[in-house]
């Protein structure tokens, strides 16, 4: 039986005491880790040994972490988890504006924070193979799933206005074919919406659906990745057509969605 490759977590903070302290616990949990202390460092690890999850300090010595978190999302696909003393509300939000799965504040809870970190990977993995699939060799057939009678099924690919969104493969392709890339977060929610087309879902919905929790008060992370999602999406992110706001009930996926 073939052992199971631990997954990888960059811990990205100056602090030694810190880094070392979130080493052995997640190692604990069966990851592997590579402690860094600076933006640089993590640069250098990402083309030769890329980790599934980054978890970020902004409060790097003489760098930007929000300028780090950007330059990973530009380039490389992987969890990112904000892990930082600044509980500042806009600081929340620019850290899911730059692509930010999850934003966790200084002092944490190392249970909380592993709890956090798994959904992240969770979200991250490719979706099960679609019904109907030919079951391995000498298994019997798996028996058929109960349908979901609030989204309609459509396959591993949605379509929608020439877009194209593989479940599967966990990509976004625009009109062109060219690839869009999306955060986890993103894609979660933009999943989420095209699968409940027509229909208006709550941000407790959304939240629940793509982060697995409920709203806090005040709690903009819907807002702020549907904005993200805009920017991408529409030819006019201040003029919606695809993704529309309805007052004081949530958000809606106006066009007709279909297998692609």
């Amino acid at each position: 039986m073939r052992a199971v490759t631990p997954q990888h977590i960059a811990v990205v903070d100056d602090e030694t005491a810190i880094t070392e302290l979130l080493a052995h616990y997640l190692g604990t949990h069966g990851f592997r880790t590579t402690q860094l202390h600076s933006g640089r460092d993590l640069m250098a690890l990402m083309p030769v040994d890329p980790p599934e999850l980054v978890l970020l300090d902004l409060g790097l010595p003489g760098e930007d972490g929000f300028v780090i978190a950007r330059q990973l999302r530009a380039h490389w696909r992987c969890g990112l988890v904000i892990l930082t003393g600044r509980g500042d509300a806009v600081d929340k939000v620019v850290g899911l504006e730059v692509g930010a799965d999850d934003y966790v504040t200084k002092p944490f809870d190392l249970r909380e924070l592993v709890a956090r970190i798994k959904a992240v990977l969770r979200r991250m993995e490719p979706a099960p193979p679609a019904a109907g699939a030919a079951p391995a060799p000498g298994m019997p057939p798996a028996p058929p799933a109960p349908s979901a009678p609030s989204a309609p099924s459509f396959g591993p690919c949605l379509g929608f206005l020439g877009w194209r969104l593989d479940l599967a493969a966990r990509r976004l392709d625009d009109p062109a074919g060219a690839e869009v890339r999306l955060t986890t977060g993103e894609f979660e929610l933009l999943a989420t919406l095209a699968q409940h087309a027509g229909r208006v879902l709550s941000r407790d919905f959304l939240l629940e659906r793509t982060r697995g929790r409920e709203a806090a008060p005040f709690d903009r992370t819907i807002d702020v990745q549907v904005g993200r999602l805009r920017r991408k999406l529409e030819a006019d992110a201040e003029n919606p057509q695809i993704i529309k706001s309805v007052r004081g009930a949530g958000y809606i996926f106006i066009p007709p969605v279909g297998p692609a």
